[in-house]
């Protein structure tokens, strides 16, 4: 392998590796706009050059490969001069509308010419004025040519990645602007990215925009609940609003990388389908018509099943839980249901309409955690969830505890009604509203993914960590402090202080999770042993 020097350091890299890509491993920060390590190399920006030793001219490190004895500087006097120039020359015609700019705060234009930018500007003639300011290209993006500084990392991005190509540059010079192509729309399934990707404020998100300042945001590492791929994400919040109030707090979620899930991208279907974590919300438990106390809800579950337990009945308990909860949630539905007390008709699994899906990240699978729930909860189809809504319709069971389900959405309206009269308690525990929550006696509000800790087994068999952005809104509790709680009424503590003990009891009892911390998932997770 290749050893070369960068401002003084050595590395050894693998035959190939470009410069730039070696200076990122030193931890060397090289200016780019064109280049991204997800997209082929155009080389077309600049500003990038680094000078080498016994060449006579800069080059780019962005298409440069290395060599064994190379040394190179990226900070040199003739380095510098050349970015500035190269940065005068982006900005001849570029507006200067920093102040209204959505991109303000994370506009590599502005963070490079802070560092490099040359202060007495020599333009004396007008910007030449490209044809649109900012109109829509499709469902989700916005555009401005003005502001466009034509990296063409839009452009490599749909030929390359989405392959569906609805961005060119036309003209020539100075005339040169960036448009999808006549009668096409940039609507595709991976579309949010390219504002992601635009170093500049050419590319908004309609979602985002005007929304929040940038340097508002607060960034929590967390996992796209929107399918079975399990893409890694920010949750990015307005850290300027308190935590627990209801207005909306989310502003937007971004792509985080990983390499062996969903690289830098994530799809629209999981970026834009955020809301419903501060709108529509349950906030307080409800008993009928009547807003109560926690203390009350328990009361009221624990002395039904205190009853059925002492008429040895526990087979008129169904309960069906969700493939959107975490590991840790379902565990504890297994240990305090199933393992204490006795229930078997127990199952997450629900007839779940079609839904899009394609060859790149976006499942037909909408559920986060299906693969962690077969694992964990592990139901028999004797027992399965249309077994126990055809016995609840029947009444032939005296309590459905249900999570998160809209059963009306799932097996009709006419059914969910039958329901109710036949079932003598019948529990809705979830964090949003539905249609079922209006036929369900007592609804539980549970806190949203962007309010827990704990873990998400996805597609793969990779379980990887989520972690809380903020409080649970209202009065909302996590599910499993909902069922510890009940536990400890039915005078069978589970006695768990966090996610973090309950995870250490899953690595104990499932082989599949055997040897499995937090601390060894991390940021990139582990995949379940066979």
């Amino acid at each position: 392998m290749p050893k070369l020097t960068i401002d003084g350091k050595e590395i050894e890299v693998p035959v190939g590796t470009t410069i730039i890509q070696a200076a990122d491993k030193l931890g060397i920060d090289i200016p780019r706009y064109c280049y991204h390590p997800a997209l082929p190399v155009s080389g077309n920006c600049r500003i990038c050059m680094v000078e080498i030793e016994k060449q006579p001219k800069l080059q780019i490190a962005c298409y440069t490969p290395v060599s064994d004895g190379m040394v190179v500087k990226t900070t040199s006097p003739k380095v510098l001069e050349t970015r500035k120039t190269v940065l005068e020359f982006l900005l001849v015609n570029h507006p200067v509308d920093c102040p209204v700019c959505d991109q303000a705060g994370e506009c590599k234009l502005q963070d490079y010419y802070m560092e490099h930018g040359k202060y007495n500007s020599r333009l004396v003639d007008v910007k030449v004025k490209k044809e649109k300011k900012a109109f829509s290209i499709g469902p989700t993006i916005m555009l401005d040519q003005e502001r466009c500084i034509l990296c063409t990392r839009c452009v490599r991005f749909t030929d390359n990645i989405t392959k569906t190509s609805e961005f060119g540059v036309f003209e020539r010079g100075d005339h040169s602007q960036l448009d999808v192509y006549p009668g096409k729309q940039l609507d595709n399934n991976y579309s949010g990215n390219v504002a992601d990707i635009c170093p500049v404020g050419a590319l908004t998100d309609k979602d985002f925009r005007f929304k929040c300042r940038v340097w508002y945001l607060e960034k929590t590492k967390s996992v796209c609940p929107g399918c079975s791929m399990g893409c890694n994400i920010t949750v990015e919040w307005d850290k300027s609003r308190p935590r627990t109030q209801k207005k909306a707090r989310v502003m937007r979620l971004k792509p985080r990388h990983h390499p062996q899930v969903n690289d830098y991208w994530i799809c629209d279907v999981g970026r834009y389908d955020y809301h419903f974590i501060d709108e529509n919300r349950i906030l307080s438990p409800q008993l009928n018509d009547d807003f109560i106390s926690w203390e009350k809800a328990i009361d009221t579950i624990a002395q039904k099943i205190a009853l059925l337990k002492k008429a040895g009945r526990m087979d008129r308990i169904g309960v069906i839980a969700s493939a959107k909860l975490t590991n840790e949630d379902l565990f504890v539905i297994k240990k305090l249901f199933k393992e204490t007390l006795g229930i078997e008709q127990i199952d997450f699994r629900v007839p779940e309409k079609s839904s899009t899906s394609d060859d790149f990240l976006l499942k037909a699978d909408r559920n986060p955690n299906t693969a962690g729930a077969q694992t964990i909860l592990q139901p028999s189809d004797a027992d399965g969830t249309p077994t126990i809504i055809q016995k609840a319709k029947q009444g032939e069971l005296d309590l459905l505890y249900v999570f998160g389900h809209d059963l009306i959405k799932l097996f009709g309206k006419d059914t969910v009604e039958q329901i109710a009269k036949k079932v003598k308690l019948f529990v809705f525990q979830g964090s949003n509203i539905n249609e079922t929550c209006g036929y369900a006696h007592l609804n539980l509000p549970s806190a949203v993914y962007a309010e827990k800790e704990g873990t998400f087994t996805n597609c793969q068999q990779r379980v990887q960590r989520i972690w809380p952005a903020f409080f649970p809104l209202g009065e909302a509790k996590l599910d499993w402090e909902i069922l510890s709680l009940l536990s400890a009424k039915l005078g069978t503590p589970l006695k768990y202080q966090g996610e973090q003990e309950i995870f250490k009891d899953i690595a104990q009892t499932i082989a599949s999770f055997s040897e499995m911390t937090y601390e060894k998932i991390a940021d990139q997770g582990m995949v379940l042993r066979k």
